[in-house]
């Protein structure tokens, strides 16, 4: 059974989509369309060379998500999820994919998210570390008991757990990573603590958008951050949106969750090859590739 899942913040690179944008009528269509609803020129960043404009949430996020839509789209027939799945924002690019959001509605709440997100960032300052080569179980002690706000956020793949929460607070616990048995612990170049109570203010902001936005029955299973279960009601699919925010990003559970539901085969639908690389740390057996 073919599983599609599509990346998340951190997969961006100057050029992306570019050659999307060539090479298909659809696709210049829909990155056209894109830069209206936007109301800027996403695609000047986006074919461009400027890494730090890119960088930006406020433009990562519409960016990674373009390019994963707008690539299910031009794979047309080819493109027929049994069931999908996004790490992080790339669970927007799902929804559109199986038909819960058209593609304006999704990109209008990617937008929202994105200005939400980094008003969050802006309020707290906080920042996320990639703790490496400790078990899970180590690690959510460390953020238990080390003082102030600093919780797991992504669960990667085995040996690799991301952290978030202030910034004291996450300099602390890699510390005491390292010092019980951590391979790594490396702060990451984020503009926040992403998954995390310090993205509480987000969560309302894109609380309310949700609500007014329309979502429709998934023609497949999406398998969802918070809980990594194939979900096809809407308003489970629309509450467990919301709490992503600020929950953990349970991807290794989703893969093996969907492993266990017949998932023979991973295509990753957008720019980079993270989540291949991450899928094959889970579990070697099954086959993974690029999407087109």
């Amino acid at each position: 059974m073919k599983a599609y899942i599509f990346p998340g913040q951190g997969a961006q690179y100057p050029g992306m989509g570019k050659e999307l944008y060539d090479s298909s009528v659809t696709a210049k269509k829909r990155f056209q369309q894109a830069n209206k609803i936007l109301e800027f020129k996403i695609t000047d960043i986006m074919f461009g060379h400027n890494v730090e404009a890119l960088k930006q949430t406020k433009v990562t996020q519409p960016a990674i998500f373009l390019h994963s839509t707008i690539m299910s789209e031009v794979m047309g027939t080819n493109f027929q999820p049994k069931m999908v799945a996004g790490h992080s924002l790339g669970e927007f690019s799902a929804l559109v994919a199986s038909g819960v959001l058209s593609f304006e509605d999704g990109l209008k709440l990617v937008r929202e998210r994105a200005f939400a997100m980094q008003e969050a960032c802006e309020l707290s300052h906080g920042t996320m570390a990639a703790i490496l080569g400790l078990d899970d179980k180590k690690i959510e002690l460390i953020c238990k008991t080390t003082p102030g706000i600093v919780v797991t956020a992504n669960y990667n793949c085995p040996g690799q757990l991301v952290i978030s929460g202030e910034k004291k607070s996450i300099e602390n616990a890699c510390k005491n990573s390292i010092d019980v048995g951590a391979r790594r612990a490396v702060i990451l170049p984020v503009g926040g603590a992403f998954h995390s109570p310090l993205m509480e203010t987000a969560k309302e902001r894109l609380s309310k958008a949700i609500k007014k936005t329309k979502f429709l029955k998934p023609n497949c299973p999406v398998y969802q951050n918070v809980n990594g279960n194939g979900i096809i009601d809407p308003e489970l699919i629309k509450k467990n949106l919301v709490a992503q925010l600020t929950s953990p990003v349970l991807w290794t559970q989703t893969v093996q969750k969907m492993i266990f539901d017949g998932a023979k085969q991973f295509i990753e639908v957008g720019p980079g090859k993270v989540l291949q690389g991450l899928v094959k740390k889970i579990d070697r057996s099954v086959e993974v590739l690029q999407g087109i």
